[in-house]
């Protein structure tokens, strides 16, 4: 048996949104250490995987290796369609799980839009394989289709940056019980929509926040800066999506975003995704207050959800053997 197990990410945006540029998407996240996703595969002559969530994927992975079958079983696992990237996860943990427990060498990067993933973002792919914080290359806009491009029909975005991230740095999510953030198909539309009327002035403005602000302040470990920097970067992403998600954040975020925008210790908030986790980023100091802050704000806006602390993953996957 190979057992996979994987932090959640974060995605704090994108830098390009608009066909009037040279590259389209280029995705910025970063990994964290919860809450994880844990696989189990064994071989077997045929797929036995009675997850609903999970058989496509592993339906798909049986294909690309060309193996007969696996028993695949998730033993832990965190919200799905949540802002915490869930989906590509689920696909490569279970590719690279099987393709483990049958000894087939795996070219992740190269296999994974064979699983339908990269073909916008490619932080996912890059924060499973090795954690931190990730800024991708994109893809070339002459690319784009106005309708969705067959699966495989990409490659996956190459990183650009990485660096890791302090340990003593810590993030507060709050996910709020409400419906989940866009996925599949409605994603699809809506990105292309934002796609085909996007501002290119918004990309203007992100370049310079990219590469004078965000990357000095990773590389130099100033979470004040990097704070500030990915709480801008939010707020012009959400300027692309507000007629998508109902405004610069996704109801409730907004409100809970400005509810802890201004609480001691946070040093920069925003929305992961379509939502609908938020996050805000603190120190290992400060990370108690900031969460009972959060628990605060969602009692405060008459919403009901989670919040935890989580550290940052600078490693990506663990795969073991048993």
């Amino acid at each position: 048996m190979t057992r996979v197990s994987i932090g959640a990410r974060l995605h704090a945006g994108f830098q390009n949104l608009s066909l009037a540029r040279d590259r389209l998407y280029g995705g910025i996240g970063w990994a964290i250490d919860e809450p994880r996703l844990v696989v189990d595969v064994e071989r077997a002559e045929e797929l036995v995987c009675p997850d609903e969530a999970v058989e496509p994927y592993a339906r798909r992975a049986i294909e690309v290796l060309d193996v007969p079958g696996a028993a695949i079983t998730v033993e832990q696992r965190f919200e799905r369609h949540a802002g915490l990237g869930s989906g590509t996860r689920l696909a490569l943990a279970t590719l690279m799980a099987t393709a483990d427990v049958y000894d087939v060498a795996l070219d992740v990067r190269d296999r994974a839009p064979d699983l339908g993933r990269g073909g916008r973002s490619g932080v996912g792919i890059a924060t499973v394989l090795d954690g931190g914080f990730v800024v991708d290359g994109g893809h070339l806009v002459e690319r784009f289709t106005h309708s969705p491009p067959e699966t495989g029909a990409w490659t996956t975005p190459p990183v650009v940056a990485r660096h890791a991230i302090p340990d003593s740095w810590r993030f507060v999510l709050v996910t709020p019980d409400v419906e989940t953030g866009k996925h599949g198909s409605d994603e699809d539309a809506s990105m292309r929509s934002i796609v085909e009327g996007a501002d290119p002035g918004i990309a203007d403005e992100i370049a310079p926040l990219l590469t004078q602000r965000l990357l000095p302040a990773i590389a130099g470990g100033d979470r004040r800066t990097f704070g500030d920097a990915i709480t801008r970067l939010g707020r012009l992403n959400g300027a692309w999506y507000a007629d998508e998600q109902g405004g610069v954040y996704r109801p409730p975020a907004g409100r809970l975003i400005e509810s802890l925008s201004s609480v001691s210790g946070v040093d920069g908030v925003g929305q992961s995704s379509w939502g609908p986790t938020v996050y805000a980023i603190t120190g290992v100091e400060t990370a108690d207050i900031v969460r009972e802050a959060a628990e605060d704000a969602l009692t405060r806006n008459d919403v009901e959800g989670d919040v935890r602390v989580v550290a940052p993953d600078n490693e990506g996957y663990r795969l073991l053997d048993s």
